[in-house]
């Protein structure tokens, strides 16, 4: 069995992990830091302290109203993305531990396009 982090849980919430293949389980928010227990095998597992989080980057559609998912980025070990049950209700327990400008919105598509097509024309200058 897997020795929890926290020692005092504020949050447990159903969600999604999309590192590798999809894992069902839940999300667990305390005071040491944020930790994904899978349901089915205890082995899957991820714990981040909240001295490890670098930010969080929400994805927001529809103004605001949904939330598909979110990632936690890590100063060492890479990005985590998951969806959540109540993903707001989750960022509000996270926002507690975590700067809130560290809690940032992800680019739109047309921001990724925009984006990607002025580096593409600015590169093709600058030779």
């Amino acid at each position: 069995m897997v020795e929890s982090i926290n020692t005092k849980v504020d949050l447990v919430e159903s969600a999604t992990s999309f590192l590798g293949f999809t894992d069902y389980g839940k999300i667990m928010i305390g005071d040491k830091g944020f930790e994904f227990f899978n349901e089915r095998d205890a082995k899957k597992f991820i714990q981040i302290p909240w001295e490890e989080i670098d930010t969080v980057i929400v994805s927001v559609m529809l103004k605001g109203k949904w939330i598909p998912r979110f990632a936690v980025k890590t100063k060492k070990n890479g990005t985590f993305t998951f969806s959540a049950k109540d993903p707001k209700k989750l960022l509000r327990g996270i926002r507690e531990y975590v700067d809130a400008n560290k809690i940032v919105k992800s680019l739109s598509f047309f921001q990724v396009i925009k984006r990607s097509t002025t580096q593409l024309f600015s590169s093709k200058k600058s030779k």
